[in-house]
């Protein structure tokens, strides 16, 4: 099933984090802004919007910051969306998987799929994803994930893994699986690194692109060996590369439908990496809508709304004559964006990459269990 088909309506809860990524996308755009949190009435609203317009009935949690970090909140959200929606709602989780223990109780009975921020083997892990003091995060993940996992017990919650590969870890695939297979997680869904988001397309940042490294070929060549070895221990290892191998479409994901996902600014994004509405800059394109206080209502720009629509593989000269391009739909529109400065843009490294992935693995034989976070 493409990614597009992934209709769910997401919340950024809040900027506050309590870790300190190396890599994170967002880690500029926050360390400028005051610490903001998504409004309990903008949420309830964009449930309303979300349910009226559509007939999924799928929330999900995510960034800037660590959904966890407004734990409250997040079980407010949750009781007034399952008022509506009943036993139809699916809620869903990416979390860095540092969570009091006192909240994995709730998370256990009311999480159906958890995403967990996770790059592999302690050594690699909490070199890429530490506490701000520098500590490692990893004893509390696996000691989270051990704990979940134990006391599932017929409950409908999956534990994943949503890993970022980098330089320093592509080599240590294979690693991974077996590492992630001994804690119990047999979902797994890997990203390659992309530069973060800032004031200017990343190709304008002469300074940023100089020192971003990623080894593509590398990682595709040892994702191949990756993928079938875990085929062989009955896990589930995906790419976002692949994220689309699984049916056939024109549009790549859900930013190009789009479906809204509600900022701590009071905003409608259609994508993860524009998790503010004020000053987006040049990744504004996605920034469609905003809260109107007067009309406790959403001002929606529509020419805005219809140019994200018209983003599919139609529409871009260099995915006309691809040989993959009905199973990726033109790559992810948000690191397009950010890339490059344009909706109709193209990553040829990454479109490289995606020919050779689907040249050899071929596609998905069924629909994948769980879509790329």
């Amino acid at each position: 099933m493409p990614h597009i088909n992934k209709q769910m309506v997401s919340f950024f809860l809040t900027t506050k984090c309590n870790l300190c990524c190396e890599y994170c996308y967002n880690r500029e755009e926050r360390a400028k802004m005051i610490e903001r949190t998504l409004s309990l009435e903008i949420a309830k609203a964009g449930i309303d919007f979300f349910f009226s317009e559509n007939s999924s009935r799928h929330i999900r949690f995510y960034g800037p910051g660590e959904p966890t970090q407004e734990i409250k909140l997040m079980k407010q959200i949750v009781d007034y969306a399952q008022s509506i929606a009943g036993k139809q709602l699916t809620v869903e989780l990416q979390t860095n998987g540092v969570f009091a223990r006192g909240d994995r109780e709730w998370l256990l009975n009311n999480i159906n799929i958890m995403w967990i921020s996770f790059d592999g083997e302690p050594d690699i892990h909490d070199t890429q994803r530490h506490f701000p003091n520098g500590d490692p995060t990893s004893p509390y993940i696996e000691e989270n994930v051990r704990w979940l996992v134990t006391h599932q017990k017929g409950r409908n919650i999956m534990v994943g893994a949503r890993v970022t590969i980098t330089d320093e870890n592509v080599e240590r695939q294979k690693d991974m699986v077996d590492y992630f297979t001994k804690l119990g997680i047999r979902y797994i869904w890997s990203d390659p690194v992309f530069p973060s988001v800032g004031s200017i397309p990343a190709y304008s940042d002469k300074e940023k692109m100089n020192t971003f490294k990623f080894d593509m070929s590398k990682y595709v060549g040892i994702y191949i060996e990756a993928t079938q070895y875990a085929k062989k221990k009955d896990v589930f290892y995906g790419s976002f590369l692949t994220c689309n191998f699984d049916g056939v479409t024109n549009k790549h994901c859900r930013a190009c439908t789009p479906v809204p996902h509600f900022t701590p600014d009071g905003y409608i994004s259609a994508c993860d990496l524009v998790t503010f509405g004020e000053n987006a800059h040049h990744m504004d394109c996605f920034v469609y809508g905003k809260w109107n206080p007067l009309t406790k209502s959403f001002d929606i720009d529509e020419d805005k709304l219809n140019a994200l629509q018209q983003r599919t593989t139609e529409n871009m000269e260099h995915c006309k004559q691809c040989s993959a391009r009905k199973y990726c739909g033109g790559y992810c529109l948000g690191e397009v964006v950010n890339e490059t400065g344009c909706l109709l843009g193209q990553k040829p490294h990454v479109c490289m990459a995606i020919r050779k992935l689907l040249n050899i693995l071929g596609t998905s034989e069924s629909a994948y269990p769980y879509m790329h976070p």
